[in-house]
């Protein structure tokens, strides 16, 4: 090989290093800051990866320490939220052995563990069970129960994705309330044939009793006494009477320009917007619950904000603080983020190191005042600022997010430093092949 051909290859390596290193570098700090003396309670759907069965409900202190955690083995925690009386309800899937499972679950053909779907509420001091509604069904991916909600009434509210249905039970564990979807969206109703578009029937029809069809994922009671579901896979959020009559609508099937695939809906009465987890957009979007237009979209954190990637990737819950920021678990990032209304970074909760699905976060506090799952806010001009990304940083991070789940790669090797990566072993072959002619 001659030497000027030598000496590019060197300085690939060289310059290609630098700029790995810098990578490392950059990616590395993070901090942790607050602007308060609260809480923060979170549900980990698991550590790792999605399918793992190892999540737990946690509270950590304005520093990142943990100061109460809660699991049971083999499981994926979701909702988690505390009520008045001060204890923590969670909304957790257990997976089961078939051969533990009952007798309608245990001829899975894929020899797949059942599901045990477990609404409990836990004495916060002791971890004490001090109530619970538990059912079983086919096996866990989308069949886990993702929430539940305390109702002032003493009945708790619960989001049965497996079943495809919302309904309510009251301390005694009997169904005082339901809403299946297959009698208000399924095929056939006047619903689906208003909203459904022409030539999409069968995108949005059900495909069986166990399949995924809707991903009902939340319920929440409004101040009227409805509810509002989230349904997932049809990019809508229903509100919905005690009479199950739908009262309105919000985006429509397959307009991802509304939303697409989202997480835990909120909408804020006082100022009449949806705050939304779009997580198939990466984005929290706001949304005039009147027009259902966009008001803003944030999708990324200011740069220097050192927090890992700025980009969100599959975030799952946006809630607005009293203080008028807002409460963001960005799942896929590993990371709890609050953010001014400017967009600044003003507290983070990192769990890189653990690779930590967060799904959802509520502000609690430890001092006998209670703070709602969803407040009201009074401050005024608390919409987040519009950040978003290009096409090609959407589609940077998406691999990035992808190569995070892999276990034997350091976090901060993202597709560039990967490139690099290859691009050096490609150039070192070259030098080696060279010299041994």
């Amino acid at each position: 090989m001659d030497s000027g051909r030598t000496t590019v290859l060197l300085l690939v390596v060289v310059l290609s290093t630098s700029l790995l290193a810098g990578v490392a570098y950059s990616s590395d700090t993070a901090r942790q800051t607050t602007t308060d003396e609260r809480y923060t309670l979170f549900g980990v759907q698991a550590d790792g990866w999605f399918g793992n069965d190892n999540g737990y409900a946690a509270v950590v202190d304005e520093s990142g320490t943990t100061v109460w955690n809660w699991s049971v083995p083999n499981s994926r925690v979701f909702d988690t939220e505390q009520l008045e009386n001060g204890n923590i309800l969670v909304s957790v899937a257990v997976s089961v052995p078939q051969a533990d499972c009952p007798t309608d679950y245990r001829e899975d053909r894929f020899d797949r563990p059942c599901v045990r779907n477990r609404v409990v509420e836990l004495d916060y001091e002791t971890q004490d069970i001090v109530w619970e509604y538990d059912w079983y069904d086919a096996f866990p991916n989308h069949h886990e129960v993702h929430d539940a909600d305390r109702l002032p009434s003493g009945e708790t509210a619960i989001a049965d994705m497996g079943n495809h249905r919302a309904f309510a039970v009251d301390q005694s564990g009997t169904v005082t309330w339901e809403w299946n979807a297959s009698d208000h969206i399924s095929r056939d109703t006047e619903w689906f044939d208003e909203h459904v578009p022409e030539g999409s029937e069968d995108e949005f029809a059900s495909n069986g009793p166990e399949s995924d069809w809707t991903h009902l994922n939340d319920i929440d009671r409004l101040d009227d006494g409805n509810f509002l579901l989230s349904i997932r896979n049809y990019d809508v959020v229903l509100e919905v009477a005690r009479n199950e009559s739908i009262v309105e609508t919000y985006g429509e099937p397959g307009d991802h320009s509304i939303m697409d695939e989202q997480h835990n809906p909120n909408l804020l009465a006082e100022t009449g917007t949806l705050v939304v987890a779009d997580s198939g957009n990466d984005r929290i979007v706001e949304l005039d619950a009147a027009n259902q237009t966009v008001i803003s979209e944030y999708g990324s954190v200011p740069a220097g904000s050192n927090v890992g990637d700025p980009s969100l990737r599959w975030p799952r819950d946006a809630d607005r603080l009293p203080n008028g920021n807002t409460l963001i678990t960005d799942s896929r990032r590993f990371r709890i983020l609050e953010v001014a209304p400017n967009g600044s970074v003003v507290w983070s909760h990192l769990r890189q190191d653990d690779r930590s699905i967060v799904y959802e976060a509520d502000r609690i506090r430890l001092d006998d005042e209670y703070l709602p799952e969803e407040p009201s806010v009074s401050t005024d001009n608390a919409t987040l600022v519009t950040r978003t990304n290009g096409p090609l940083v959407d589609l940077y991070a998406t691999l990035d997010s992808y190569l995070a789940f892999v276990p034997f790669l350091p976090l901060w090797v993202g597709p560039l430093p990967l490139v690099i990566g290859l691009v050096d072993l490609g150039a070192l072959l070259l030098l080696v092949r060279g010299r041994l002619r």
